[in-house]
């Protein structure tokens, strides 16, 4: 029981923080992403609603950001647009 509480004790500051609790600059991120997307890809003349990327939108909003980077930046990028090198808020 001691063993496990010291365990416990040195093990817990470097578990990893939850995924519902995500991190500022990804939600910065995300939201920049999510600008970007809005402004040149989706309200592009002929585009078509992509309801993946609608969900992304969504999930960006939500907090849910671990599901919406990966989307938004795939979509981003197959349209032709670099993404960000350094992310600054």
């Amino acid at each position: 029981m001691k063993r496990r509480l010291l365990l416990l004790a040195t093990l817990g500051p470097i578990l990893p923080v939850p995924s519902s609790a995500a991190p500022d600059n990804d939600r910065a991120y995300c939201a920049e992403l999510s600008a970007l997307y809005r402004r040149y890809v989706q309200n592009a003349p002929g585009r078509r609603f992509d309801v993946e990327a609608s969900v992304a939108l969504e999930d960006c909003q939500k907090g849910n950001t671990a599901a919406a980077i990966p989307v938004l930046e795939k979509k981003l990028t197959q349209s032709g647009f670099s993404l960000p090198k350094e992310f600054k808020p």
